[in-house]
């Protein structure tokens, strides 16, 4: 099995992370049911049977019930705790008066937002918390201070990233103790710009946007976890109409039901396989709720992509042969 190296800062760890973005009932203001809380219980019950121990949350999934719901479950059944990695992303705050939605770095933010975690999930330490998307105004010495009074008292265990680029990890690096142990991207078969910008450099007439280069290469170079979000690109490519689908994706999706037959896996392992294929060791965050496609998705663990396959699906996917 491969080596994953968020393994050396945290027990438990595994190849796939649950996220529970869309625990809670909603991005609403409607109260946690009973309902959303037995969806909970199913959901951990089979994503721990299928080998996955991390559990992605932001503070504010489901405007902060997924949290809520998420800590009812550990009330009920405290021993699950044990099993599990658990982390949040704070960052993100909401419009509010003449305020704008708009991102918060500052310490006393993310002080706050620990805070309000740790009692929604009814936890006492957080194994990782990460800033969500990158704040214009961030002052690492700040979030450094901050991050350091975290830690030392027991309420946080260690610190990442997400949609961060590797010169923002680098600054902020600069001035933290501590080592960044996760960057969250999008990542998918469907967005591929992480791979484009590193197969076509200094190919004429290619062109990517919105990824820098040399991200991947500073995250394992730094052993820093890469996972990925969004990584079954909405079902896209296992089992989604596709009716209105360019030729690219409906091609792709093909192959990829082919290899599943072939393989005697899911379509979504497949999809997943694909991502973890990669040497940089990447995680792909799942975020259904159906306990049965946690399962199907779990088979991606136990396959392994040829060169020739990885590259089949990388090329279908970007609808023309590399340059």
């Amino acid at each position: 099995m491969k080596k994953y190296p968020l393994s050396e800062y945290v027990e438990n760890s595994s190849p796939l992370v649950f996220g529970c973005m869309n625990l809670g009932g909603g991005w609403n203001d409607n109260p946690i049911n009973k309902a959303d809380i037995a969806q909970t219980h199913a959901v951990i019950d089979a994503a721990l049977e299928s080998g996955i121990r991390v559990f992605d949350h932001a503070d504010i999934y489901a405007r902060s019930k997924a949290e809520q719901v998420f800590g009812k479950v550990l009330k009920e059944r405290p021993e699950l705790r044990s099993s599990m990695v658990l982390q949040s992303k704070c960052g993100i705050r909401f419009e509010e008066g003449i305020a704008p939605k708009r991102y918060d770095f500052s310490g006393a933010w993310i002080s706050q937002s620990v805070e309000q975690t740790l009692e929604r999930l009814q936890i006492d330490t957080l194994d990782i918390m990460m800033l969500h998307r990158p704040d214009a105004l961030m002052e690492p010495d700040e979030i450094a201070e901050v991050f350091n009074q975290l830690q030392t008292s027991g309420k946080v265990r260690y610190f990442g990233v997400s949609n961060m680029q590797q010169h923002q990890m680098r600054y902020l690096q600069s001035a933290l103790t501590q080592p960044l142990v996760v960057n969250q991207l999008e990542l998918s078969l469907s967005h591929l710009n992480w791979l484009e910008e590193g197969m076509t450099s200094g190919c004429s007439g290619e062109s990517v946007t919105n990824f820098s280069a040399g991200t991947l290469e500073y995250c394992r170079t730094n052993n820093v976890q890469i996972q990925a979000w969004g990584s079954l690109s909405q079902g896209l490519f296992s089992g989604k109409d596709l009716a209105q689908a360019s030729d690219s994706v409906v091609n792709t999706a093909k192959l990829v039901s082919q290899l599943a037959d072939e393989l005697g896996v899911s379509r979504e392992a497949v999809v997943l396989a694909w991502l973890m294929r990669h040497p940089s060791n990447i995680q792909p965050v799942i975020g259904t709720t159906n306990p049965e496609r946690i399962r199907l998705c779990a088979q991606a663990q136990t396959i392994q992509l040829s060169r020739e396959q990885w590259y089949a699906l990388y090329v279908g996917a970007r609808g023309i042969e590399l340059p």
